[in-house]
């Protein structure tokens, strides 16, 4: 049934120009500081990731304001061929909290444990003026991750792609953390539908941890691994009366697939088989911020031991 309350910018069936865009820019509000809640905490921690082999670098800036929004990746300083790679990406989705905190909680309690057996890039915030607007957009109404493909219209999207494609020796593991949360229907999909000019049918929100991978490589006991692994830690998303998860099919517990290259989304930017897109649910009333941010952690080293188990 579809529901019939229209998004307060633009017309209802007609897709965003330039005016609504710049009208939905002008509603958007600075709610944190992107510098107090990750840069300061990741330059505090750089003398300790310099004694593991881990170094900080600037991979981009946004041009909306480049000395407010440098963003930044923790990068192995030298890469072993024979060791295998991973990236950690946070905060593609900036509003989506527990990504750009698991990382940064990745690097202060577990890099020690992995820096010897793999080499490791982590993009702690791949989307800082979304962190900061908690958005899921950037500021030209355009989506990250749905952008991750040649001549990327998202700066965001491009500054990644610029950096793995840095990394001559390619990927192993890829895990990008994500969240899907109640304002995923409250806010971003009734704004994807007005922008976009289609009608609006509400979804609902699965209560608990579920795994994204890839259609082309399923690769399901990698996902399973990380199942395990993060439910351990917080409880995972059950399948609703449809067997679906967010209209997929669950492909077994607290996993779903989706065509990742041809929907342009951040898990297929490395090519890498052994990648998943984490989703914890923040609003769930059994869950805590620092729970989701243990659960991103979780999954992030059941996929690396997975990996490192196949060798």
């Amino acid at each position: 049934m579809a529901n019939l309350t229209f998004y307060p910018i633009g017309t209802a069936g007609e897709k965003w120009g330039e005016a609504e865009k710049a009208a939905w820019l002008a509603s958007t509000q600075i709610k944190r500081s992107y510098q107090d809640d990750v840069v300061t905490p990741l330059k505090a921690m750089e003398e300790e990731l310099s004694a593991l082999g881990l170094g900080i670098v600037q991979y981009g800036a946004l041009s909306i304001n480049a000395e407010r929004y440098p963003i930044f990746a923790v990068k192995s300083q030298q890469f072993d061929p024979q060791k295998p790679t991973v990236l950690v990406t946070g905060g593609v989705h900036g509003y989506e909290t527990s990504g750009v905190h698991g990382a940064l909680a990745f690097l202060t309690n577990e890099a020690t444990n992995y820096v010897q057996q793999v080499n490791l890039v982590v993009a702690v915030c791949v989307s800082p003026w979304g962190y900061e607007t908690i958005n899921r957009w950037n500021p030209k109404a355009i989506d990250p991750n749905r952008s991750f493909y040649a001549n990327s219209p998202a700066e965001e999207s491009a500054a990644l792609m610029a950096l793995v494609a840095s990394v001559a020796q390619g990927f192993d593991v890829h895990v990008d953390l994500h969240e899907t949360t109640d304002s995923d229907e409250l806010e971003f999909r009734p704004a994807l539908c007005a922008r976009d000019g289609i009608e609006y049918d509400k979804g609902t929100i699965p209560d608990g941890f579920y795994a994204v991978g890839d259609t082309e490589h399923s690769m399901d006991a990698f996902q399973k691994a990380i199942i395990d692994g993060v439910s351990k830690v917080t409880h995972i998303a059950p399948a609703d009366e449809k067997g679906e998860i967010i209209g997929s099919t669950v492909v077994q517990h607290g996993v779903i697939n989706y065509p990742l290259k041809s929907l342009g989304l951040c898990s297929s930017v490395t090519g890498c088989i052994y990648n998943t897109t984490t989703e914890v649910y923040p609003d769930s009333p059994t869950a805590t911020p620092a729970e989701c941010n243990l659960a991103q952690v979780a999954a992030i080293t059941s996929a690396i031991d997975y990996v490192l188990a196949q060798r």
